[in-house]
């Protein structure tokens, strides 16, 4: 399905302005140091602006592996809009079922059962509303974790600066460091048998942050040996963002419960999921109404989800995107390589999850920016400031490749010359 842009449909309209009035001054002030630009189209690796400009997504947050409206996605939504897209929630939905039983495909044995809700925030608190039903009050979060900003997964995100404004948040969370299992066994010791440990098998929004291998294994081990409940989130790690459909693949382990969102949407229509095993889905399994949401799990929703996991299997996604990772990082690491020491301190990632993390928080701002100049988009961190993020989709060819290498050198040269001078 390709199609051409389409003009603004009020060009006398200041977006920005919209936002100064509407919306938020800081998002206004945000806009307008960007560019004041407004997207108004994407399509595959590209968005376009209301200026005329082509930018090329390597950002969108984990969101976009398939890039932006696939036709078959968006064609399962045509069809959910034409025929019946919110459901009235007397009668059972069988798009739901069947895009529930698509993700179980793919998830670890055992983890069978599937909860779809409207966004990652909004797992992370089904996942700990479940672990309150099995008794598991007391929560173990890793620093500089990300799990979402509303309040009971805001009380998991370790990171002050979004916590204060809101305190006092929920009790009875301990955080330990990440990839550290000796200082986990130390606080699950303290609290055994009343516990739910939440953590990322790699951490996004901390800047690509990668465990040694055997880390998740020693985790599970430990869960089970203090008898806590153990929560995987898979919001930004999975549906193949890693080279592999889950991130706990690479060590076999299976939690209790994995948090799913961002690719699951097929980049057109926000959705997200927990996926749980028998034993620990029941409260929720046997009282359909203990956990509800109007719009979880509507029809236009699953079937965006149903459309996204069968077109990564008819196109072998997860397989492309492990090929492509590696192909990614090297580049990225050919072109820091000139500057090791100075600017950039490491280049690190898994499958299309990469991380460049700068020696001065400055070089971050700069570089997006820069980048932004020569129409090419990425991601910071928001728990990490001084690592610059990239998410690129997985329907990047060579040619498109070749082009961002490119501009990523020319940005960084300038970035680097400036901050020099």
């Amino acid at each position: 399905m390709t199609m051409s842009p389409p003009l603004p449909t009020d060009p006398g309209t200041d977006v920005v302005d919209l936002y100064q009035r509407h919306i938020g001054t800081g998002r206004a002030v945000m806009g307008r140091v960007m560019g004041g630009m407004a997207e108004v189209f994407s399509e595959g690796p590209w968005i376009h602006t209301d200026d005329g400009r082509r930018f090329l997504d390597f950002g969108g947050y984990g969101v976009f592996l398939l890039g932006h409206r696939h036709p078959a996605v968006v064609e399962a939504v045509h069809r959910q809009v034409d025929t019946h897209p919110l459901a009235s929630r007397v009668f059972l939905e069988p798009v739901a079922a069947r895009a529930a039983q698509a993700v179980a495909r793919h998830t670890p044995p055992g983890i069978d059962y599937v909860h779809f809700v409207n966004s990652g925030a909004e797992a992370t608190e089904a996942a700990l509303k479940l672990a309150r039903a099995h008794g598991r009050n007391a929560v173990v979060t890793t620093r500089k974790g990300f799990h979402g900003k509303t309040l009971g997964a805001l009380s998991v995100t370790a990171n002050p600066l979004y916590q204060a404004p809101f305190e006092p948040l929920v009790p009875d969370v301990a955080q330990v460091e990440y990839g550290d299992a000796d200082d986990l066994e130390r606080v699950l010791a303290d609290r055994r048998d009343r516990a739910c440990v939440i953590l990322e098998p790699v951490q996004g929004e901390a800047g690509v942050r990668i465990p040694e291998p055997g880390y998740l294994g020693r985790v599970a081990a430990l869960c089970r040996e203090y008898g806590a409940l153990l929560v995987v989130d898979e919001i930004q790690t999975g549906m193949g963002r890693l080279g592999t459909w889950w991130g706990v693949d690479a060590e076999g382990v299976r939690p209790d419960i994995m948090l799913i969102g961002k690719g699951l949407s097929g980049g057109v229509v926000p959705i997200a999921a927990i996926a749980a095993t028998k034993e620990a889905y029941a409260p929720f399994s046997s009282d359909p109404y203990l956990h509800t949401s109007t719009f979880g799990a509507s029809p236009i929703a699953c079937a965006a989800a149903l459309a996204t996991v069968e077109t990564m299997e008819r196109e072998d996604t997860v397989a492309r995107a492990a090929a492509l990772g590696p192909r990614i990082l090297a580049g990225v690491r050919a072109v820091c390589a000139p500057h090791p020491g100075g600017l950039v301190h490491e280049v690190r990632g898994r499958g299309l999850l990469i991380g460049i993390e700068f020696t001065a928080e400055q070089a971050v701002g700069e570089l997006l920016l820069e980048l932004i100049a020569r129409d090419v988009l990425v991601n910071h961190s928001l728990n990490s400031t001084r690592v610059l993020r990239l998410t690129p989709p997985a329907v990047v060819d060579d040619a498109v490749l070749e082009r961002f290498l490119t501009t990523f050198a020319e940005a960084l040269n300038t970035v680097t010359a400036r901050m020099a001078g």
